[in-house]
């Protein structure tokens, strides 16, 4: 039985979750910073970085829905599947609402995003001053559950790893192959 992740759906887990570390991170470092040239550049690396997301969990989304992931452990009982379901909803639901959450704001800025410094992205609402504080505030919340709920999949990952000892982490390693062995 595959137990295992396809390399893809890995690929895009990982890659994704090291962004978006590195979103967080840029976050918080440049909202520290007085108004600068660096900052500026910092910020617009961010919204590059929000907007690849945001195309990237929709491609994720479409590789899901047509390669459906391989089953919970069987030893999972019901209750914790439909919390792990719920908890990866939730995951990928901030994966679309922040990018978008980050866009209405830099509209309401009268910042416009411009992708990779090539594509300007447009703007999804008028200059408004209050409101673009206010998205700011959402867009803060938005990344704080985020983390949280991220420090929720690691850990359920680590208990499952450690206590239960199933395969529930080593699933979505990229060393084990689709049949569910590692490779040595």
């Amino acid at each position: 039985m595959n137990t295992s992740y396809h390399p893809i759906a890995k690929a895009l887990h990982w890659f994704m979750a090291l962004v978006i570390f590195g979103l967080l991170a840029l976050g918080f470092v440049m909202s520290d910073m007085p108004l600068s040239p660096e900052k500026l550049q910092y910020f617009s690396w961010h919204k590059w970085a929000g907007v690849s997301i945001f195309v990237l969990v929709w491609v994720r989304l479409a590789w899901r829905l047509l390669n459906p992931p391989p089953p919970y452990a069987s030893s999972m009982p019901r209750h914790v599947q439909l919390l792990a379901h719920a908890g990866h909803l939730a995951l990928y639901a901030l994966m679309v609402v922040i990018p978008l959450s980050g866009w209405l704001m830099s509209s309401a800025k009268g910042v416009q995003t411009v992708w990779f410094g090539v594509l300007p992205i447009p703007d999804l609402l008028s200059r408004d001053k209050e409101l673009g504080h206010l998205l700011e505030e959402v867009h803060s919340l938005l990344n704080w559950g985020l983390m949280a709920l991220v420090v929720g999949h690691l850990g359920a990952a680590l208990k499952h790893h450690f206590i239960d000892r199933d395969d529930t982490l080593t699933r979505m390693l990229p060393h084990r192959n689709s049949q569910g062995t590692t490779h040595e």
